[in-house]
């Protein structure tokens, strides 16, 4: 089998920045202690990676205070912490068609406790016109909760534009940053962002298990989960400080030190030059792909208009026996199936077929890239 070639950075970013592995290793090796609990000098140190790593987050997301950001295992919990904790009996929340399931299915769930819910519909690439969801907006509307960008088509959506319109009903704003966090800017005042998720494994080049939730000041939400945190031991009543109000129990601090170095490692090449370097490949990508007869490109097919990756499939060939072809006979990582996204699927119009799905990252070579356009040009062939 050729030398395998990973493009699935939009399920997970791999390989790390090797400052990442070598955070993780460090930690588990001459630290270990556990934060928060006892004054122990390795309990003081494991501290001191979790206040370093909120403080490094909250100057790249422009948050004036690194409380507010509570970490957890994973932006699925972060969303389903944000949905749950807030919303209640009567009130309606607005997302978008274009919905990863770690919206659509907490919601689903919530629907069968009277919580309303509107899909604001996009259009054929996943584009979003901020107009439809101010007319979304009802009487009891609570919350517009959307991505920044598609885990399916790479869309970008215009979540300052729809900030705006949070802020002018005075509707609460959550943001699903799973695909753009460390690749795009984001600025929580300037995008009336009043709750961020973030996952630590994705562009943020940190490892699984890692992600978060950062929450304005004055927003009320409840947690989903209570017992120890270190702090106010005395009382059997959780606290309701953050970010202990959202953290209990040990925290990943291994994984939170290697998140930590990856936003290093971002802070150090820059997050503008790392956006340029992806945009060339998707550029290069796009490029070779629409002269393969054959294969359809789906979303906005402009490197400029969308986050790196690509959802394809060929007229002939099931996605998945297409994933698995580019895996075993040239080596090449990608994903097929539904990611994760069937009210994408729908919007697009793959719901049906499912798709392949290509996801260069910062690691990815240009010679890869021709390795890729090379091996579809290949399976075109073999379909004739």
């Amino acid at each position: 089998m050729a030398e395998t070639i990973y493009m699935d950075n939009a399920a997970t970013s791999f390989p790390k920045p090797e400052c990442v592995y070598q955070a993780i290793d460090d930690f588990n090796r001459n630290i270990g202690g556990n934060p928060g609990r006892g004054s122990n000098q390795q309990s003081l140190k494991a501290g001191t990676v979790l206040v370093e790593a909120r403080e490094a987050l909250a100057r790249l997301f422009s948050i004036d205070d690194s409380n507010q950001i509570a970490f957890m295992s994973n932006i699925t919990e972060a969303l389903n912490v944000g949905l749950k904790g807030i919303l209640k009996k009567g009130d309606h929340v607005i997302t978008t068609s274009m919905e990863h399931n770690s919206v659509a299915r907490p919601l689903f769930a919530l629907a069968s406790q009277d919580v309303e819910w509107t899909a604001v519909q996009c259009d054929g690439e996943g584009n979003l016109d901020p107009g439809e969801v101010a007319k979304a907006v009802r009487p009891n509307t609570r919350m517009i909760c959307m991505m920044h960008a598609s885990n399916l088509t790479g869309t970008i959506m215009p979540i300052e534009a729809v900030g705006q319109i949070a802020k002018e009903h005075d509707l609460l704003f959550m943001v699903d940053s799973a695909q753009t966090a460390g690749v795009l800017p984001i600025d929580v005042k300037r995008c009336n962002i009043d709750l961020l998720a973030f996952t630590g494994h994705k562009s943020l080049l940190g490892p699984q298990g890692t992600g978060g939730l950062y929450v304005k000041p004055g927003v009320s939400i409840k947690p989903l989960k209570e017992g120890g945190t270190g702090s106010l031991s005395e009382y059997l009543e959780h606290p309701q400080m953050m970010p202990d109000l959202l953290e209990c129990g040990t925290h990943n601090t291994p994984g939170i030190a290697g998140l930590l170095a990856g936003i290093r490692f971002i802070n150090q090449i820059g997050m503008e030059s790392i956006r340029n370097y992806e945009t060339k490949l998707m550029a290069l990508l796009l490029d070779g792909m629409k002269a393969i007869p054959g294969l359809n490109v789906y979303g906005p097919r402009n490197p400029q208009k969308q986050t790196a990756v690509i959802c394809f499939n060929f007229d002939e060939i099931d996605c998945g026996a297409l994933s698995m072809m580019l895996d075993y006979e040239f080596g090449i990582i990608t994903r097929s199936g539904t990611h994760c996204a069937p009210l994408a699927h729908k919007t697009i119009g793959t719901l049906e077929l499912g798709a392949c799905r290509i996801s260069p990252g910062f690691f990815t070579s240009e010679e890869e890239v021709a390795k890729v356009i090379k091996a579809l040009e290949m399976i075109a062939a073999k379909t004739k």
